[in-house]
């Protein structure tokens, strides 16, 4: 088979052909001209051929519809063929080779003595004995190569391995599996048969491969012996991202704690691996193999080249292969041969005895060791925008560039190292290296690099199934019929057809679902279509809105709903005659018709109790006691809000706002205040019965700011004064939310309290609370109480304020306990949410609180919201998480939602699926505008379904699996005890990957771990969920913390969760003025004594400074040139007029300005005591509180998908 041959396919979709190369994509020109005119009504209004006139972006125009946009709706509707123009719908994958096949450990007894199981702290690595022996429990597979191709056995296998330095288990090899076979939602298959996929890239064939391809399984390892059989060890497949890293034996789990220096990851050119990048005179890396279909996808079904050309594994997916030295122990760190000599992995039988010795695990070229750069232009697979999640194909795991041929090498191709030969001399055998090397395992910062560097095209949602660009990619989304990836993100865009598939790969079915999120400026908001006193159009029998999957028939009289299949008659005045291809003839001039998100006009029927709702109120309840007066906290809100109020949110930035405002003060009594506009001063009146909580005045409460802006304004002078010598020092808090709440009710209105609250709320009066913080129960398991809340006097409330649209915002500034888990039950029930600032000191934390206070009471928000999602026949959502109320188990209820806040689905199969239909899924939000108008949003997504593991495992997304994963394991913590909750995610984690390498994965040693390109980085992520400070608590983490914590990540959405569990770490040695430094991974062994980094975690900025950074780099930073000079209490840098200064400065304006909650800057200087909190976010690290390495974790996961698969 030619080895360059692409598949037959062209770019899937519009996906562009391999070559593109540089990021960034320019806006397109102009964006849509000015929304829709709202549709009033009778569809005469509309001319149908006057589609907006906008560039590119308009609803498409009723005139040739834009290629790739539209057709997706019919295709997904019909299921004829009459797709018109545009990419053929894949609606479905195409046949894949057969990459499922089945596990077949060959000849592996995979009975060694297994290690003990390994308790939360991966205990320290096993002796060498007990390695010794469980590798040779592990045989591995004495005996003829099994019919998986040749390679799967060592020759000799039986004989434990020359001259491995120890020869524990296999190590682990991480084998990454490519994804399967049949990439991306659309390929094709590959031209020949099951082992296409192997398409070398670049460089005639191996010789190994023609075997391959033609009769033998796929396998997906390829091990490249040539013919011979070569040493399983670590089957070298590495496909797409293989790590080829050493990795310990599985059986030694503990991997001591990295102590080499991990090279501070400039990313090294070239992978300092040996292999020279490489020569641009072979194809490009990833010359014209099949094109990388999909990338993201998965090693597609070549397998990228990243992997070493051959590396390939067949079809299945390519693993990502660990390939962690043969087994031998694992190679030592980096050896990597150099260049001259001969590929370490020759093709040939090895000699016997030979077994591979360690060296060749980095060597190989697998996986260039050092962190390498973004893959060069070369190696970079095309961008495709239907990728998958997108990463290209992960090189090696880790690494960077792709290998090019090794000079000196012989192998079976170019570069192709040749597992299994023997070693070349000069590397040294490795001495018994326990250690897995951090750079041979899959690196996060690699995938998020080789995202960015494929996604430079606009994504267009048009294609069904197609996965969108990570959250760390900056794109810009053009929506053609599904909802940009901005207000939903799915977990897998390939569902299973079947219930029992889906759990058979344990791989949750979930949608992360943001329906109000802010778009950037080059995007147009959704359009708002308004069809007058009829109201929207909506199915007969399950009510779903008009979208693009509704099919018209009958010459547009009726439309067959896509997701229950019943039809509806289309009223006269929204009839119109349909095209050749079925289509309506205005289909590209109403949004509801042609794109994926779009808001409706809701009538009064859509209203609580039939009429159209008042605009809403915001009041201030403001803590007067004598911890809020002493902090200086009533001083800072009453100066704040004295500016503040003439920013209130309002649809038009040209009119006032038409939100009223309020205020109280409270200690444990209330005051109310009377600011009507006739007054001369404000007038106060006093609740002190606060068990039965009214409100004493209704006129002049609330009132219009503009109106009474002197009365306000005296107010707010006054109220510090008032209290500057209270001796106060109890506080109520149910009572404070009731009045609140009574003050709506009055005005009968909806709107949103901000409670400033200091303490523990002991006074007598509803709701009171008394401190239960109780060290001695963490870790039993009653600790699961301590989340719970003490009273149920909130829950009650909570139900009330819903039912009245009342949302609360909490602003807490506690010194001690306050019982965040009680306290937070009414914001978090309301769709609000809690601020805290504990030991709030006016100077330091001051701008912290002013900049959330004004996002805050600025950001738009919806009141009286209610959320229902509706799936096409055979799934439904079954779950939701998030902060909202729920009555029915379909409707979900948020007094406030704002542009921040997620819901989280989960769905489930009630039935069957069918993979040419897909799924379907439509949020609709009714919701009261700031402005008081009553709104439907409307989000519409379309994914594909498949019957073969592998498609599922090629279209998943990491990112919103630990999304998911980290809020259904903070939720269990409610009801189950700590262990418990860590144990499920770690054995769901485990079986997922198990699955994978049970039924896609070609059959390979035990040894190796093989990882689904998609989901190599699920080890790295779910460790830190799981060593977060909610899951592990280290011995400072409050009880507090921990509750507030639980709250914030429920309605985070995907972006937030991720820098929040992997936070970005940048050094800023030198730093361009258009783009920023190329991050480095979370671990101690990045960082430079003569470097600065900054480490955002969303919640935190950390500037890192070395102990020897350059005199130069510290005055332009600090303006001053001895690292003793650097004063750490700072939290704000210093104004210097030079460009570094400028710069470094825009850098954290900008990362604040795309958090939700503004971020303090710590400095932190090497070795001061501060380094210690620094620390803990370096993730990838062992962490104080017994959280398991990177490196110790992902062993620990291979012995659980061993223990799975034995």
């Amino acid at each position: 088979m030619n080895v360059n041959q692409h598949t037959p396919m062209a770019s899937p979709y519009g996906q562009p052909q391999p070559g593109y190369g540089q990021p960034g994509y320019a806006p397109l020109d102009g964006g849509y001209p000015a929304p829709y005119a709202p549709y009033n009504g009778p569809a005469s209004a509309y001319q149908p051929g006057a589609p907006p006139q906008g560039p590119v972006r308009g609803p498409p125009v009723s005139g040739a519809p834009p290629v790739s946009a539209p057709q997706p709706y019919n295709q997904y509707s019909h299921s004829h063929g009459e797709m018109q123009n545009g990419p053929p719908p894949m609606t479905q994958a195409p046949p894949r080779p057969a990459v499922s096949q089945s596990y077949n450990p060959a000849g592996l007894n995979m009975t060694g003595p297994t290690h003990p199981s390994y308790p939360q702290h991966y205990g320290p690595p096993p002796t060498m004995q007990q390695v010794t022996n469980q590798m040779t429990g592990m045989q591995i597979n004495s005996g003829p190569p099994t019919p998986a191709g040749p390679g799967y056995a060592p020759p000799n296998s039986s004989q434990p391995p020359v001259s491995t330095a120890y020869t524990a288990a296999p190590p682990t090899s991480y084998t990454q599996g490519p994804p399967p076979a049949s990439s991306a939602p659309t390929q094709p298959p590959p031209p020949s048969g099951p082992a296409a996929p192997q398409q070398y890239y670049g460089g005639p064939s191996p010789p190994s491969q023609q075997p391959f391809n033609s009769s033998l399984p796929p396998t997906s390892q390829q091990q490249f012996t040539s013919s011979a059989p070569a040493p399983s060890p670590s089957q070298q497949t590495f496909p797409p991202s293989s790590y080829s890293g050493p990795m310990p034996p599985a059986s030694q789990a503990p991997a001591p704690p990295v102590s080499q220096p991990q090279q501070s990851f400039p990313p090294p050119a070239q992978p300092p691996f040996s292999a020279p990048p490489p020569p641009a005179s072979q194809p490009p890396a990833f010359a014209p193999g099949p094109p990388l279909q999909n990338q993201g996808s998965f090693p597609p079904r070549g397998p990228p080249p990243s992997s070493q050309p051959g590396s390939f594994p067949p079809p299945g997916p390519p693993p990502t292969s660990l390939s962690s030295g043969p087994y031998p122990g694992q190679m030592p760190p980096q050896q990597h041969p150099p260049p001259s000599q001969p590929s370490p992995y020759h093709s040939g039988p090895p000699p016997p005895g030979v077994q591979m010795p360690p060296t060749s695990m980095a060597q190989s070229n697998h996986l260039p060791p050092g962190p390498p750069g973004p893959p060069g232009p070369l190696q970079q697979p095309p961008p495709q925008p239907g990728m998958p999640g997108g990463f290209p194909p992960q090189q090696n795991g880790a690494f960077g560039q792709v290998r090019g041929p090794q000079p000196g090498y012989a192998g079976p191709y170019p570069g192709q190292p040749n597992y299994g030969a023997p070693a070349p001399a000069p590397a040294p055998a490795a001495p018994a290296q326990k250690r897995l090397d951090p750079d041979a395992i899959p690196s996060p910062i690699q995938v998020i690099e080789d995202d960015r560097a494929k996604s430079t095209e606009p994504f267009t949602t048009g294609v069904r199934g197609q996965a969108p660009p990570l959250v760390t990619t900056n794109f810009q989304v053009k929506d053609q019929g599904n909802a940009s990836p901005r207000f939903i993100r799915c977990t897998a865009y390939n569902m299973p057809c079947t219930a029992d598939m889906a759990k058979q790969s344990q791989v949750p079915l979930a949608a992360v679902i943001k329906p109000l999120a802010t778009l950037p400026p080059d995007e147009i908001p959704p359009y708002l279509v308004d069809h007058g006193e009829s109201g929207p159009i909506r199915c007969n029998r399950c009510k779903a809105y008009m979208c693009p999957y509704m099919q018209f028939i009958e010459g547009g009289r009726r439309f067959q709903c896509g997701f229950c299949s019943c039809v509806t008659e289309v009223p006269p005045h929204y009839f119109q005659h349909l095209d050749h291809t079925g289509k309506r003839m205005d289909c590209y001039d109403r949004p509801e018709l042609s794109l994926g998100s779009y808001e409706f006009l809701a009538t009064v029927d859509y209203c609580k109790n039939n009429k159209l709702p008042q605009p809403p109120a915001f009041i201030f309840l403001i803590d007067v006691s004598y911890n809020a007066v002493k902090s200086g906290m009533v001083n800072i809100v009453c100066e704040e809000l004295k500016s503040l109020l003439d920013f209130l949110p309002r649809e038009n930035p040209e009119m006032d706002s038409v939100v009223r405002v309020g205020f109280v003060t409270y200690n444990k009594v209330m005051h109310f205040y009377n600011v009507k506009s006739t007054l001369a001063q404000p007038q106060m009146l006093v609740v002190s019965d606060v068990s039965d909580m009214f409100v004493p005045l209704l006129d002049g409460f609330l009132v219009n700011m503009n109106e009474s802006r002197q009365v306000i304004e005296s107010l707010l002078d006054q109220i510090p004064e008032m209290f500057a010598d209270t001796r106060e020092t109890e506080t109520v808090f149910g009572p404070v939310i009731q009045a609140g709440l009574e003050a709506l009710k009055a005005a009968d209105c909806a709107g949103k309290l901000f409670v400033f609250h200091t303490s523990l709320p002991i006074a007598e009066a509803p709701g009171k609370l008394k401190n239960r913080e109780d060290k001695k129960l963490i870790g039993t398991d009653k600790e699961k109480s301590l989340f719970q809340p003490q009273v149920g006097f909130y829950n009650t409330l909570a139900k009330e304020c819903v039912a009245q649209g009342c949302c609360v915002d909490l602003f807490l500034f506690p010194n001690q306990y306050v019982d965040v888990a009680t306290l937070g039950v009414v914001p978090v029930s309301t769709g609000g949410s809690v601020y805290k600032y504990t030991y709030f000191q006016a100077q330091s934390d001051r701008e912290r609180f002013l900049n959330d206070l004004r996002r805050d009471v600025q950001k738009l928000v919806g009141f009286d919201a209610v959320m229902r999602v509706r799936t096409s026949t055979g799934i439904r959502a079954t779950d939701f998480f998030g902060s909202f109320f729920m009555s029915n188990t379909t409707d979900v209820e948020l007094a406030g939602l704002d542009c921040d806040k997620a819901i989280t689905v989960e769905l489930k199969h009630d039935d069957k699926l069918s993979e040419e239909t897909g799924a379907l899924m439509q949020c609709a939000v009714l919701y009261t505008s700031c402005s008081g108008q009553r709104r439907l949003r409307v989000h519409n997504m379309a994914v594909n379904c498949c019957s073969q593991l592998a498609d599922l495992y090629r279209n998943c997304e990491t990112d919103t699996i630990i999304n998911f994963f980290s809020k259904y394991a903070f939720r269990g913590l409610l009801n189950s005890p700590t262990k418990a909750v860590r144990d499920t995610l770690i054995n769901q984690c485990a079986q997922i990957l198990a699955c994978y390498r049970k039924n896609c994965a070609s059959p390979s040693s035990a040894g190796q771990l093989i990882l689904p390109e998609c989901m190599k980085l699920l080890p790295v992520y779910l460790n830190c969920v799981l060593k977060s400070d909610v899951l592990l608590p280290g011995a400072d983490v409050s009880l507090d913390d921990r509750a507030y914590l639980r709250q914030l990540i429920s309605c985070m959405d995907v972006s937030e969760s991720h820098v929040f569990f992997y936070p970005r770490l940048l050094p800023l040695t030198k730093l361009e003025s258009d783009s920023l430094p190329v991050a480095v991974r979370d671990s101690e062994e990045r960082l430079s004594k003569g470097g600065v980094y900054l480490l955002e975690t969303g919640l935190h900025l950390f500037l890192w400074v070395g102990a020897s950074v350059q005199q130069e780099l510290l005055l332009n930073i600090f303006g001053t040139p001895s690292f003793s000079q650097i004063d750490p209490s700072m939290t704000s840098l210093p104004v210097l007029d030079n460009p570094f200064s400028q710069r470094l400065r825009e850098i954290v304006d900008s990362f604040r300005a795309q958090r939700s909650r503004y971020m303090k800057l710590m400095v932190v200087k090497q070795e001061d005591k501060t380094e210690l909190i620094f620390r803990h976010f370096l993730v990838e690290d062992k962490s104080a509180s017994g959280g398991a390495s990177y490196v110790d974790f992902l062993c620990h996961m291979h012995k659980e998908i061993r223990q799975l698969l034995s």
